[in-house]
This record gives structure tokens, sequence and C-alpha cells, in this order.
């Protein structure tokens, strides 16, 4: 008796399985879609009828119409009792292969789908490159100053109290560069960066107590000569590319050191000093001072150590045999220039002859020397470029 039980459970089951094969499949009956002009081929046959229970597993290879859409389909499966979404999804999509477009333009062909950026971006950087690059300063800012301008009787050793601008006429700097790519975006370098060709300024203010009066220079050639650790970052994923896909955006900066020097330089100041108090000369007894004219100050220069940065934008295009031209504006800082705070004066001083006249005095025969030091002149250096830079990689 149990066992009766069990062989009529097991039965009703074999019984229900079709029916949920039935429910689980999209049923393609294949005598409605005969009935429906389709020609029917590779289908299973019995006797000249098509194979019952293979309908459910198998999609007839249907030929003798070509123009078979999806809703042609959905509505024969639904004849036939088994509705199908008309979600159908291609079962072996076709892969587009070839070239890909050029980098810039507006082409939408599909290319290979694994790849290297230099495989189809002529512009991206890659492995080691040295570079040389030449530049114009566009603008020379900057002035020096006299850090002794706070001395009593500082006029004395004349020097720009006033700050004066450098002069940069014609500053070219050159720049030699060695570096790598660390990937299509990044590349870092270490540089040796040198300007040269400005001077301490033409002309300057120097103190006479009671207000300024023009002094001139000669001499004081500025260099600066800088080593810096640069980076510089692809930003075209931001911007795009310019010019039609032949110029590549970029940003960086660097930080380093930078050695600046400053020449020897005189600064002549040919105003005259009354010594007497505006009492005259014929106050002043034979031989005493009256007055001090055509003051010279030689400066003697320095060098000193300082801590630089710079800031560069530009753009790069490719040429041939792996070179690349980076057309850039930049600024840097290159720290201060400072003298060595030696001061030598030499000046013409004037005697009283001891007549008692307005005018009586005479020039000394003798020359007046002073050594100055520990009195300073300094001012600070930067500078803005635009240059072009040409890069051969390796």
């Amino acid at each position: 008796m149990k066992n009766t039980k069990i062989l009529a459970v097991l039965t009703g089951i074999m019984a229900i399985i079709p029916f949920g094969a039935r429910a689980a499949y999209p049923v393609y009956n294949p005598q409605q879609l005969a009935r429906q002009g389709y020609v029917i081929n590779n289908y299973p046959q019995q006797n000249g009828r098509y194979s019952g229970n293979a309908q459910y597993y198998q999609q007839p290879q249907m030929v003798g119409r070509t123009n078979i859409t999806t809703q042609q389909l959905v509505a024969a499966s639904a004849t036939n009792g088994r509705p199908m979404g008309t979600n159908v999804r291609a079962t072996s999509p076709n892969r587009i292969t070839g070239s890909l477009p050029r980098v810039g333009s507006s082409a939408t062909n599909a290319g290979r789908q694994y790849y290297q950026a230099s495989d189809y971006d002529r512009l991206a950087d890659s492995g080691l490159y040295i570079g040389l690059s030449a530049g114009y300063s566009t603008m020379i800012s900057g002035n020096m100053s006299a850090d002794y301008s706070g001395q009593d009787k500082a006029f004395f050793a004349p020097g720009s109290f006033r700050a004066s601008d450098f002069n940069s006429d014609s500053v070219i700097p050159l720049q030699i560069s060695v570096g790598a790519a660390i990937n299509s975006d990044i590349r870092v370098d270490f540089s040796y960066l040198r300007y040269s060709g400005i001077s301490y300024a033409g002309n300057v203010q120097t103190s006479t107590g009671d207000g300024f009066v023009d002094a001139s220079v000669s001499g004081g050639a500025i260099t600066s000569n800088s080593t810096m650790l640069n980076v510089y970052y692809n930003i075209d994923s931001f911007t795009g590319y310019v010019a039609g896909g032949s110029l590549r955006p970029y940003i960086g900066a660097g930080i380093g050191l930078s050695l600046n020097t400053i020449a020897d330089y005189v600064v002549y100041d040919k105003s005259f000093y009354d010594e007497t108090n505006g009492l005259g000369p014929g106050s002043v007894p034979a031989g005493g001072l009256t007055g001090i004219s055509d003051i010279y100050a030689y400066h003697n220069g320095g060098t000193m150590e300082q801590l630089a940065f710079q800031l560069e934008g530009g753009v790069t295009t490719s040429m041939n045999d792996g070179l690349k031209l980076d057309f850039f504006i930049r600024y840097a800082n290159l720290g201060k220039v400072k003298t060595s705070g030696s001061i030598v004066v030499s000046q013409t001083e004037w005697l009283s002859d001891g007549s008692g006249a307005s005018d009586g005095e005479y020039e000394a025969p003798y020359d007046s020397v002073f050594h100055y030091t520990n009195w300073f002149e300094s001012g600070t250096l930067t500078s803005l470029d635009v240059g072009v830079r040409l890069r051969l990689e390796f």
C-alpha cells in the first residue's frame, strides 16, 4: 500500500514537469508557424509529423521568408499560448575592427578593444626624453633696495634707497631637461635653468637726509642658475585637444634651488652736500670741511643660494622621429639676489680757505676714501617668460 502511494506521487510529478517546462521557455509551435507561411527546416520529425516535446527546447530554423520580425515571432508565440517578450537580444554580435578615428575628430568608428595610448595618440608621452628650451622674458619683476637705508648718514654710501626695478632689455632664459613619462598623462623631469642679461637698475634714487636725489649706476649684471624637479600633467581630458587634435594642453610646476649672483657695480651721486648747516664757508675755520660732492660708491657683488619654484602652462605638438615641441608660458620665482655688504666710497671734499668769504672754499688735494661693511643691497627676482621647448623621446 505504501509503495502504491509513492508510485502515485512520482506519477503526478512526472505529469507536472512538461507543463513547467512549457511555462519556462517560449514556444515556437511548428504547425502554427507553418500555417502562417513559414517554411521550417531541420526540425525533428517522426512519421512525417513534427516531434512533440522537441518544440519546448529547440528553436526551429526558419527559412523561406527572410523578413521575419520580432513582432511576428511574438504574435506566433502568443497564438500558441506562450507569449514571449520583445527584448530579443543578438547572441553573436559582430565585432568591428580597424583603425581608430583621428585624435580630436568627431568620428565614432569603433576600434580595437584593447590598445596602448601610443598606438593611436601621436601626442602621448612615452619613455625617456631630453629637452632644450629657449624663451624670452616678457617681464622681469623685482627690484633692489638698500638694507642700510635707516643708518645715520647713509647717503654717504649712495645706493637704491627707493626700490628700483631691474634692467631687463633682452633676457633669454635657457633650459636643459632630462625626464621620462610616468604614463600618458604625467611626465617628470630634472631641469637646469639659466637667466642672464639682467642688471641692476640704471638709475636709482638715493637719500639726502631730507629727500631723494637721482644717481646713476654702471655694472651690476645679474645671473641666476637654478636646478628644479618638475612635474607636468596633460589636461586634455578636461579641455580636449585643440587645433583639430594637433595640440595637447598641459600644466606643470617645479621646485628646486637657485644660485643668484650680482656683479660689482658703481653708484655715482653728483650732488653737492653742504656741511656748514647753511652758514656758508665763511663760518668755517681754514682747512675745515665745508662740503662733499661727486660721491662714487663701489658695491661689491655677491652670491646666495635660494629656494626657487616655477609654474608653467602650454601646449604640445608632435613632429617626426620622436620629436615634440612645447609652447609655454612660465612664471619663475628665483628668490633673492644680494650684495656682499662691502661698499668702498670715494668722494670729493671741499675745505674752507679761512677768508670768511661766502665762496671761500677749495677742493681738497687728497682722495677721501671710506670702507663700509655689512651694508647690503638686495631684491627679489621673478620672471614671466614665453618660449618653446624641443624634446627628443627615446
